[in-house]
């Protein structure tokens, strides 16, 4: 594990603010410096296993945050002539960069991002991995690039700190963002499956890798069934090569319960499971699932009680780390639960992405339920292999107690418009605060753009198939913001998160199957559980109301919060901030509904201003 810093051409003011500061202040680099290649490029952050810079034979040099699961097969198979001086996965990668050059990200299995410089060629070349699973930023100015694991890292060589209001907007929309744009006004990051190449002031981005939804008719459902499970027990067993003890999060849903007995299936030395679990108020607590999964597996589960002053104690330095607000209030429970891992074990499997891949969302079966009304007024509900039957969708209506309010929404503007139009209001936060922001401030065109080009990618999802869709969005845009909060909510901890239904081959075969397998009659999850339900209590695989990772916040805002928060929308910074009304935001507090992110949304806004823009003068030289 290590973080990566690097600039080229670094000014002596830029050398002396990093002298000062110390290597607290920022996470992602120490101060000391390593000049190579002449001075054209200062690498800060070393790799911490061996505290110096991995160097190639042709006067390359490395800086690498991530793993390569797969670097003993490409020793054995692909650099068999090579002669290594270590038998770390970094210097395989400088192998592969020698003798494949810039299509040596093809080869690799893994999280990653890195940066080479090649002295022969004069160039820098980056990569990130191709789910974004690691973080990449970079920012350029003049003749000055730098590239770090953290956005705060950057904010001393940007001109000043600012937002960003194109991808405000998308945040006050989303709760995320949808490209290569943050929040900060001149720090972008490289996209997932790209690379970079900085060479004589240029910069070039490409794209190396993309999923395809080219479906297969050809096979049947026990041929998707066999090749699911091979692949993702070979997954999991791939992201289990460490030197290290290893545990897993359990939240007690399907996905961290699956990867936990396929963990300790293949590792008798798997160390344990890690839990949070909220007690104050009913229906948030989940560890009786949790629970259940160990006791089957035999294995030892650790659990923290969080509670509302967790929120209070912690909530600033979450926003620190996560350098920008993103996604939902899981960042917080996923905080408290790294904290508790990190002081067993050093390596830890989650459970990301199964929802993506397989359908497990409650919205797909909002959106698959009228999809369902729709086909069967026009007749259409026997074409294709997309469309499901009323009859089909019925028994799994019950799942959507909970999300009355949702389908509320979702419909007060009609049914059976557009697929991407039906979509955006199933995702969009924005409705919650039509009346705090400014909404004149935005251009919310644009976010309806950028949403319909990621949604009607032809390139991607070929065929008029709404779950498809659906699901590609939410792995290209939703995926990526849960995993910034996995890897920094881990990394705060110096706890290192895998996750094992990332893993390309079986994304790419995931891809390939059709809706009528995956999410048949609206079943989420459905292929995942025929597949893997000896490996989980039947309680886990039967359960109808998990909910991601719940937190009580709407009990807390209107309760032992209100105070706390009162205080922050109160003060005289929230009151100034020009693009939400402070006030309004007070006034809100009462009736939220459960599934609301009103507060959290604005809260994370707030805090973040606090965290940078008030404190700018702390990120300056």
């Amino acid at each position: 594990m290590c973080s990566i810093f690097g600039i080229t051409q670094p000014s002596q003011e830029y050398k002396n603010f990093l002298s000062h500061r110390g290597p607290d202040h920022f996470d992602s680099f120490s101060t000391k410096e390593i000049y190579l290649a002449h001075n054209r490029l200062s690498i800060i952050g070393l790799d911490e296993r061996s505290n110096q810079p991995m160097q190639g034979r042709n006067g390359t040099v490395i800086v690498f945050n991530g793993e390569i699961y797969n670097y003993k097969d490409l020793k054995a198979k692909k650099l068999s002539d090579y002669v290594f001086k270590s038998h770390s996965d970094t210097e395989v990668i400088l192998a592969l960069y020698e003798k494949y050059g810039i299509d040596c990200v093809q080869y690799l299995r893994g999280m990653f991002a890195f940066a080479i410089w090649d002295e022969n060629e004069k160039r820098l070349f980056c990569a990130r991995d191709r789910f974004g699973i690691k973080p990449f930023y970079y920012t350029k100015n003049q003749d000055q690039f730098a590239f770090a694991s953290e956005m705060k890292a950057l904010l001393p060589l940007v001109p000043s700190i600012e937002t960003n209001q194109e991808a405000l907007s998308e945040y006050l929309t989303f709760q995320y963002t949808l490209g290569a744009e943050t929040l900060f006004q001149n720090i972008n990051q490289l996209m997932p499956g790209h690379l970079l190449i900085y060479q004589k002031g240029d910069l070039n981005i490409k794209k190396y890798w993309d999923v395809s939804y080219e479906i297969d008719f050809s096979h049947s459902p026990k041929y998707f069934e066999e090749k699911l499970e091979s692949l993702l027990t070979d997954s999991v067993c791939y992201h289990q090569v460490s030197d290290v003890a290893i545990g897993s999060y359990l939240s007690g849903g399907i996905d961290s319960s699956l990867i936990t007995a396929l963990a300790c299936e293949s590792n008798p030395n798997f160390y344990g499971a890690f839990h949070g679990k909220f007690t104050d108020h009913p229906g948030y607590d989940e560890s009786s699932y949790a629970i259940d999964t160990a006791s089957a597996l035999n294995k030892s589960l650790y659990t923290i009680n969080i509670t509302s002053q967790d929120f209070t104690d912690n909530i600033s330095k979450i926003i620190y780390h996560l350098d920008t607000p993103v996604a939902g209030p899981g960042a917080f429970p996923q905080y408290m639960v790294s904290k508790l891992a990190a002081e067993h074990v050093k390596v830890v499997l989650g459970g990301q992405g199964g929802d993506e891949l397989f359908g497990g969302y409650a919205r797909y079966v909002i959106a698959y339920f009228e999809q369902s009304i729709k086909a069967a007024i026009d007749g259409t509900h026997k074409n294709g292999h997309f469309v499901v039957t009323p009859e089909s969708i019925i028994p799994n209506l019950t799942l959507l107690q909970e999300y009355k309010p949702l389908i509320k929404e979702f419909w007060k503007d009609g049914l059976f418009g557009p697929l991407d139009e039906r979509y955006f209001r199933l995702i969009n936060r924005s409705v919650d605060i039509q009346d705090e922001v400014d909404w004149d401030l935005f251009d919310l065109r644009k976010v309806m753009e950028k949403f319909k080009g990621i949604f009607n990618n032809q390139e991607n999802v070929q065929k008029e198939a709404y779950f498809d869709k659906m699901t590609h969005f939410d792995f290209k845009c939703l995926l990526p913001a849960l995993l910034h909060v996995e890897d920094r909510m881990s990394m705060a901890h110096g706890l290192e998160s895998r996750v094992p239904f990332l893993d390309h081959p079986l994304v790419e075969f995931a891809a390939t199957i059709s809706a009528d397998i995956k999410f048949p009659g609206g079943r989420m999850k459905s292929l995942l559980k025929e597949v893997f339900k000896h490996k989980i209590p039947e309680k886990v695989l039967m359960r109808r109301d998990k909910m991601g990772f719940p937190v009580p916040l709407k009990e807390w805002f209107s309760g032992n919060l209100k105070d706390f928060l009162q205080d922050i929308f109160s003060s005289q910074q929230a009151q100034t901030r020009g693009f939400y009304d402070a006030k309004k935001v007070v006034k809100g507090l009462e009736g939220l509904s459960q599934f609301s992110r009103k507060i959290w949304g604005l809260l994370c806004l707030e805090l973040w201003h606090r965290e940078f823009h008030d404190k700018s003068h702390e990120y300056r030289y």
